[in-house]
């Protein structure tokens, strides 16, 4: 296996630091348009080379994986890069991963009921020339979207006859010191699910939207975490589960707690949310790339850090004895842990680690498939073993 990481920020440096303690490949470059980002990425880890790309540039893409014998192509960057990254990968003739799928486009009159193009819809309408090629693209394969849907196959393969509802629940009691507001993940993409249409999926409906932000719950977390205010926001979960688990109901609440509700629907509120430029003394700015130029790089956080995240699957249906049952399948990473032993931070680290557990199952063939294939298309039981070998374990609670 030959691997490509496009992306060097948190996300990327983290799983360089991951796959660095494993030996499953051959050859790992490191790629960024900012190469002196990528060079820091790879510092202190033999074997990995740094290279310089457009993300934006599917040609650019697929010149450097053939420059390189590239065979597996991982995309670390922001969705917005998801279709040049995923075609340009395609046209060496590599195969594909990402954690972030395509972007959606809400529906033009009913935002708030129908959905218009969904999270995806551009990769699965080429799914079939991937099929043909005999090549695979794994997407959705960091945290959440990743592991989640491992969960949830998990689940359905082994705890449960009938599921009634398989609800993502994602939260934690990080704090940055020094910091009144400091997110640890990407503000961009966090603004871009948690202010879009809200995707649900019923049995016999099929997919529909909801309010951002809406239907509030308090949900007790695991780890140490306790008590965090989750609202339903629009993630890939919802739009990969059904295709390959049988369950009456899927839904994603982020556990982003009143604070962050409360900044992201004042962001909202002053179109600081919108990517379409401005004009700001005769000059064309984002005011979401100025939101998030004005935050700290969460990459960079981490010693300011304190607490843990949690990303977990909550399934509720009928057991295999035929009595109720709810379950909640979690993973947690407390961020002191992820410092001492990767230096990365938490969330970053736990978005990092499924990718490479995946791709070393794909590199011992434990996992085989062909065309655009969500997580759940695969056995949960290597995925969740390799994981624990990791270093990091699952749980799972009785609700």
């Amino acid at each position: 296996m030959r691997v490509l990481l496009v992306g060097a920020g948190g996300v990327g440096a983290a799983a360089v630091g991951i796959a660095a303690r494993r030996d499953f490949y051959e050859a790992f470059v490191v790629a960024d348009y900012d190469p002196q980002r990528a060079r820091a990425a790879v510092a202190g880890h033999e074997g990995f080379l740094a290279a310089q790309v457009d993300a934006s540039s599917a040609a650019a893409v697929a010149e450097l994986c053939r420059e390189h014998a590239i065979t597996h192509v991982l995309n670390a960057v922001d969705p917005r890069f998801v279709m040049p990254i995923f075609d340009g990968a395609y046209q060496a003739g590599a195969h594909y991963l990402d954690m972030a799928m395509s972007l959606s486009r809400p529906h033009a009159e009913e935002p708030f009921s129908r959905t218009g193009v969904k999270l995806g819809d551009e990769q699965f309408a080429a799914a079939g020339r991937w099929l043909d090629a005999g090549r695979l693209a794994l997407v959705g394969m960091g945290v959440e979207p990743g592991l989640s849907d491992v969960f949830a196959r998990y689940a359905a393969d082994h705890l449960f006859s009938r599921i009634d509802e398989i609800g993502i629940r994602d939260g934690g009691n990080l704090v940055v010191a020094g910091y009144d507001f400091a997110p640890s993940f990407s503000v961009w993409t966090t603004i871009e699910e948690c202010l879009n249409p809200p995707v649900i999926w019923e049995a016999g409906r099929g997919w529909f939207t909801t309010e951002p932000l809406s239907e509030p719950e308090i949900f007790d977390f695991p780890g140490g975490i306790g008590e965090v205010e989750c609202v339903h926001v629009e993630h890939e979960e919802v739009l990969l589960i059904p295709r390959w688990v049988d369950a009456q109901r899927v839904t994603f609440k982020y556990g982003l707690g009143k604070e962050f509700i409360d900044v992201l629907k004042t962001l909202h509120k002053l179109g600081l949310d919108r990517t379409a430029p401005v004009r700001v003394g005769g000059v064309s700015v984002s005011p979401r790339d100025v939101v998030a130029a004005c935050l700290p790089d969460p990459a960079g956080l981490g010693d300011r850090m304190t607490g843990s995240t949690c990303a977990g699957t909550l399934v509720t249906g009928t057991g295999l004895d035929g009595r109720p049952r709810s379950v909640y399948l979690y993973h947690v990473v407390d961020n002191a842990w992820s410092m001492r032993e990767y230096g990365s931070q938490a969330v970053v680290w736990q978005t990092a680690v499924n990718p490479i557990v995946a791709l070393e199952l794909l590199a011992t063939g434990a996992w085989q498939g062909t065309g655009v294939l969500g997580p759940e298309a695969f056995d949960a039981v290597p995925f969740l073993d390799l994981l624990t070998a990791y270093g990091s374990p699952w749980q799972l609670r009785e609700q």
